[in-house]
């Protein structure tokens, strides 16, 4: 799978465990910085970038990482065609992926430690979107969301 791999300056220690585990996984991994914890760079920056990559159709799923992860999630979502999600557990992790066909797993680098990270990526990489009609059926409702407040 492509995947895209951002943090600001308060994910950069995650940033890299990430990355390394999703390129031993196979993954073919585009990591988009930021390297440098002492420069800020700001979230929403970060997610900017990340989501062009998706959007663009160079990437397929994103790994996103800031402090709490709620910033990087509340940014993402302003672009049309992003559903990322927050998660700390492993529930969420998959279920967003299988329910809500989340594209973007958002981590708080401050609030979870790398190996429950590692686990977290695992699973959402590993998860298949269900396309159950009712999920597709929710999903079209988000875009017309979308549509109707200022999307595409």
């Amino acid at each position: 799978m492509r995947i895209v791999v951002a943090a600001d300056h308060a994910g950069v220690p995650l940033n890299e465990v990430v990355v390394a585990e999703l390129r031993r996984l196979g993954h073919a991994v585009h990591d988009i910085g930021t390297h440098d914890p002492a420069t800020a760079d700001d979230y929403p920056d970060r997610a900017a970038a990340l989501c062009a990559e998706i959007v663009a159709g160079r990437a397929e799923r994103g790994v996103l990482i800031c402090g709490s992860g709620i910033g990087a999630s509340v940014a993402a979502n302003k672009v049309t065609g992003i559903r990322a999600g927050l998660a700390h557990d492993s529930y969420s992790a998959h279920q967003g992926v299988e329910h809500d066909n989340m594209n973007v797993l958002c981590l708080g680098a401050r609030v979870i430690g790398p190996e429950l990270a590692l686990d977290l990526v695992r699973i959402f990489v590993n998860a298949k979107f269900t396309a159950e009609e009712r999920h597709q059926r929710r999903l079209a409702k988000i875009a017309a969301l979308e549509t109707r407040f200022g999307g595409r």
